[in-house]
């Protein structure tokens, strides 16, 4: 028999370990076949709500949130492509972090649209896997139109502003709740599982909701 579950995916397209989460945890629900009809509703979450419109460096920026060095910074770059890959996820040259408030604002729109999933996805594609700018409307609109939104429409919500109080109102709901890293994937509700974790746990966690009935 075929149990409904529901997934609040919160993360930010910025975030290598969402990417990670999302494809893991997408694998996981695919090997639970028709045990599972998963709804996953996608949240937002800023890693860098203050990046200026050129962004930064990477190496610049997490030295300077993180104190880390180029060398550790190139190791960790390094298990985070091991990681992918392990998922199916496949890490590109990334040299540069973004602010991803537009993206939000789209990512809510597709919501509406029944695209949401599907969206983040290919954002987090674009960026992780092929080091496009996810704060410019061009690639914004272009990876809509990927999916099958309409670019035009889409466009016109970036350049709108359309649904900024819906995404800081969003935000403000998830910190309040106490999540303060990403990924952060709630399931009925009720259970957090946070990080890019591997198949095997989300699997696992799925597993144990589901007989619980």
């Amino acid at each position: 028999m075929t149990q409904p579950i529901r997934i609040d995916f919160v993360s930010d397209i910025a975030c290598p370990w969402c990417a990670i989460g999302l494809s893991s945890l997408q694998r996981a629900l695919s090997r639970l076949g028709d045990a599972v009809d998963a709804e996953i509703v996608v949240h937002p979450f800023e890693l860098n709500p203050d990046m200026g419109p050129d962004g930064e460096s990477i190496v610049g920026y997490l030295g300077k949130k993180y104190g880390r060095t180029p060398a550790q910074i190139a190791e960790t770059q390094a298990m985070i492509r091991e990681r992918g890959a392990s998922v199916g996820f496949e890490f590109g040259p990334r040299e540069r972090v973004y602010n991803t408030f537009d993206a939000h604002r789209l990512l809510h729109w597709a919501g509406i649209e029944g695209k949401q999933v599907a969206l983040k996805a290919a954002l987090l594609q674009a960026y992780h896997g092929e080091g496009k700018d996810p704060s410019s409307h061009d690639v914004l609109a272009d990876t809509a139109a990927s999916v099958g939104l309409d670019a035009v429409e889409a466009r016109r919500v970036l350049e709108s502003g359309d649904y900024a109080d819906d995404v800081r109102a969003e935000e403000r709901e998830y910190q309040a709740a106490g999540i303060s890293s990403v990924p952060a994937i709630i399931f009925n509700r009720k259970y957090l599982v946070s990080g890019g974790q591997p198949v095997e746990v989300f699997e696992q966690a799925i597993r144990e909701i589901l007989a619980e009935g």
